[in-house]
């Protein structure tokens, strides 16, 4: 059985462009530079996931002609990755079922926040319906399939990577512990987010994407979570060691 993974969006919390800029990257014509909110969609042992569901879903689904998924999986509860989730209304109607979403307690209690019209005890009629899984970092099934969370941090919030057996998606990281890192040792490929070149408060800069990309030793490594503050694609690809490539919208990797 043939696993894939397609980079649904490879950009930050405000996407490539940004709304108001003019800098060479928002103004690029290579379309590798237009990037919407980060997520994933996996094909994985007959499963077909969505890692997060930012503001950019709907669009997201539509442009990859998906008409089906099994599951959603949050890394954590940012707006970037979460505020898309009224429009699994869709999938409620044509699968009549409540959506399955995996994701951690906290994560849960922002949704009841931000969606509470859906899980109010009288739901407005034609409200999204959730079937929510709660995880943590241990190993967990979907289908008989199982996933391996990875725990980092997003400053001093705590997000979850996935392992999808020799492929493995961390976005939203700025720190990650030896033991996690362990967790990802044996993928072939590596999925990590780099915001910029310098510092960053929540986010690995390029260089310490770097040190943990070594760190785990991935045949090959994807850098995702991109800001205009990196270099047009083509510039970034020269900027990178062998082994390493920036990810862009649409990119398609067989697992």
């Amino acid at each position: 059985m043939a696993n894939k993974v397609t980079f649904f969006g490879t950009g930050t919390s405000s996407g490539v462009p940004m709304l108001g800029c003019s800098c060479p990257v928002c103004q690029s014509q290579d379309r590798r530079d237009t990037r919407l909110r980060a997520s994933i969609y996996v094909e994985y042992e007959g499963l077909k996931l969505v890692v997060d569901a930012g503001p950019d879903f709907r669009y997201q689904m539509l442009r990859g002609h998906v008409q089906h998924i099994d599951a959603i999986l949050l890394t954590h509860n940012h707006k970037d990755h979460t505020g898309g989730l009224d429009d699994i209304r869709s999938f409620n109607y044509f699968e009549n079922r409540a959506f399955p979403i995996y994701c951690e307690p906290y994560v849960l209690e922002s949704l009841k926040k931000e969606y509470s019209y859906a899980f109010s005890e009288y739901r407005y009629p034609g409200a999204p319906e959730y079937d929510i899984h709660l995880i943590d970092e241990k190993p967990f099934t979907i289908n008989g399939v199982e996933i391996v969370p990875v725990r980092a941090l997003h400053y001093r919030l705590p997000v979850l990577g996935y392992r999808f057996g020799r492929f493995a998606y961390l976005t939203d990281g700025s720190h990650i512990e030896p033991s996690e890192i362990e967790k990802l040792k044996g993928v072939d490929y590596f999925v990590i987010n780099a915001i910029r070149v310098s510092s960053h408060i929540s986010h690995f800069s390029l260089p310490e994407a770097l040190e943990v990309a070594a760190q785990v030793g991935a045949k090959q490594t994807f850098i995702t979570h991109i800001s205009h503050q990196l270099p047009c694609h083509e510039e970034l690809c020269g900027m990178l060691p062998e082994g390493v490539s920036p990810a862009f919208d649409g990119l398609t990797i067989d697992f």
